[in-house]
């Protein structure tokens, strides 16, 4: 179904287009009754080609959506180091390998939760894959007190194996996620609960977050769980299918390597 917004869009761009066709196209302006009869032309025409609206709308959004393809590449190759390479980033999988999968996420965002499923797919079925993990909460102070334990976490094990369980855990409980559920996460799992607490405390688990926020805005993610594969920006939990193929175009520019 149409949008009522995009029909009136749609129908004002062909109303333009047989403007221009018109002999009186180059007037100063029309008259009350060339406006009329126009408007009906134009109107008729759309009750007759009811299809041209459809045709017309999949042009717009073709076209929408290689502007923003273009965006995004332009936005990832301005901010590549931090996206990719930055020290405060959680890196999984293969640290050399030739793809990069980086995922912006939120630990109370159901759609991340199964999306992570995902995620470990992909790495256990490609050993040439990189993971990064940003923490973005945007969906409460419960979000932000969590992803604040998990740069805690990450602080205290470069490897990324402890946060790995954390991630896990945590993303795979029930509930809300708190300070309180992702510090407990954070003590069954070994951690010097001593040094998360001096760590919460000092500025680098702020900066970390501004870190994430501020590549967010840039890259135009507004929701998780959202994306960088190679320069392509995806957002929304797109499946498992999606993104293999997005990894496969950025390694081969194939679906299928």
């Amino acid at each position: 179904m149409i949008h009522k917004t995009n029909f009136k869009i749609v129908a004002t761009a062909l109303g333009m287009a047989l403007l221009a066709l018109t002999p009186q196209a180059h007037a100063a302006e029309f008259s009350a009754p060339q406006k009329s009869e126009i408007e009906k032309i134009v109107r008729d025409y759309i009750v007759s080609h009811p299809e041209i609206l459809q045709e017309a709308m999949a042009e717009l959004e073709k076209r929408q959506a290689a502007g923003d393809a273009e965006k995004h590449k332009a936005a990832v190759k301005s901010n590549a180091q931090a996206i990719f390479s930055s020290p405060r980033q959680v890196n999984l999988g293969n640290p050399q390998g030739d793809v990069t999968f980086v995922e912006f996420f939120d630990y109370n965002c159901g759609y991340c939760k199964r999306a992570m499923m995902d995620m470990f797919a992909l790495m256990k079925e490609d050993p040439k894959l990189k993971v990064v993990l940003k923490e973005f909460p945007v969906l409460g102070p419960g979000s932000v007190e969590a992803a604040q334990v998990g740069i805690a976490v990450n602080m205290q094990d470069k490897t990324g194996k402890k946060y790995q369980q954390f991630h896990e855990k945590l993303m795979g409980g029930r509930g809300q996620a708190t300070k309180a559920t992702a510090l407990a996460v954070a003590k069954d799992i070994g951690m010097d609960m001593a040094r998360i607490e001096k760590d919460l405390a000092g500025p680098e688990v702020k900066a970390t977050l501004q870190e994430s926020f501020k590549l967010a805005e840039q890259l135009g993610m507004n929701g998780t769980p959202s994306y960088v594969i190679g320069d392509s920006v995806v957002v929304g939990a797109v499946g498992l299918d999606a993104l293999r193929e997005k990894v496969n175009m950025t390694r081969c520019g194939k679906p299928t390597c």
